[in-house]
């Protein structure tokens, strides 16, 4: 069936288009909404803005040409990289006077050790805290000490424990001599003696003092009570002086019970070395090789033979008694 005609639009407005939902404005409207676009969206850089449809849209513009929003947020995140700026410029600036007054602190420490251990009076040597041992019957004590003490107010870092050595070792019948630190202001001096086996007759009736190193120790005006006397002739040049080697050699190698009841020694040769006991009784050593050896046979024959006269243990493995 039929529907009946709407009615015309007025006069002076146009139709409205079909599907959409709000009628079509006046022409004045329609100039002042297109002015209002053309100072939105200026020429060239964006297009109109469609006439209909319900799809469309403005144009999308870029951030920095947005106004207010996006400034706001740009200025807002300026500041908080400024103070982040400042944040870290501070804490590096923290860091460095940290260790700039770690680093001053550490060399104020160090050079305070520095002083303590080379110039401070509290390791200066004190005379009455040096200790000397192992001077023996030869050595003299304060010649050693004097050496010693000469050292006094030098704090023990800086002592020349090396030179101190070799000014004790010429002294006389100082063998060996060790220096050690007793921290805070001490020395401990110990000393191996050159002690005499032996004495040899010289002329003037005097004796010299040999140890068994074939060094004089010290010169006496008669024989001191337990050396025994060396008879060799030295006149015999390399001979006698090898002679005199072999026999200090055989004394320095005894021990000091035996030693001691060995009234002289004689040696024609560097081979034939010969020994006297208190009670007459001889012992042949020949030369001054194996000492220890030939030693400890010869005080298993006198405690097995005691009536023997002469032992003869220059060949250890076969002595022979008579």
């Amino acid at each position: 069936m039929g529907h009946a005609a709407e009615p015309a639009a007025p006069s002076g407005r146009a139709a409205a288009p079909a599907g959409r939902g709000r009628a079509a404005l006046p022409v004045e409207d329609r100039r002042a909404d297109a002015e209002a676009q053309a100072l939105r969206f200026p020429a060239g850089r964006a297009s109109a803005r469609p006439a209909a449809g319900p799809a469309a849209r403005p144009a999308a513009r870029p951030a920095d040409e947005v106004p207010g929003r996006d400034g706001a947020r740009d200025g807002v995140v300026s500041d908080r990289l400024a103070d982040r700026l400042a944040e870290r410029t501070a804490m590096a600036r923290h860091r460095f006077w940290r260790r700039l007054g770690g680093t001053v602190a550490t060399v104020a420490v160090l050079a305070g050790l520095g002083w303590a251990a080379f110039f401070s009076p509290l390791l200066a040597l004190d005379p009455d805290q040096v200790r000397i041992t192992g001077q023996g019957t030869t050595v003299d004590v304060e010649q050693v000490r004097d050496a010693v003490t000469a050292e006094a107010g030098v704090p023990l870092p800086r002592l020349d424990t090396v030179g101190l050595r070799e000014e004790i070792l010429g002294l006389n019948a100082v063998k060996n001599v060790r220096i050690e630190r007793v921290w805070p202001d001490g020395l401990a001096v110990t000393l191996t003696s050159r002690e005499p086996v032996a004495a040899v007759p010289e002329s003037g009736g005097r004796f010299a003092l040999m140890d068994a190193d074939g060094v004089r120790v010290a010169t006496a005006k008669e024989v001191p009570e337990g050396l025994p006397s060396i008879v060799v002739s030295l006149s015999d040049g390399d001979v006698g002086h090898r002679a005199m080697d072999a026999a200090l050699a055989v004394l320095g190698a005894l021990p000091a019970r035996l030693a001691s009841d060995i009234s002289t020694v004689s040696a024609a040769t560097q081979d034939d070395v010969r020994t006297t006991l208190s009670d007459g009784r001889v012992i042949r050593w020949g030369s001054g090789d194996d000492v220890e050896l030939k030693t400890r046979v010869a005080q298993a024959l006198l405690r097995a033979e005691p009536s023997a006269r002469t032992i003869d243990v220059s060949s250890p493995a076969l002595p022979v008694t008579n």
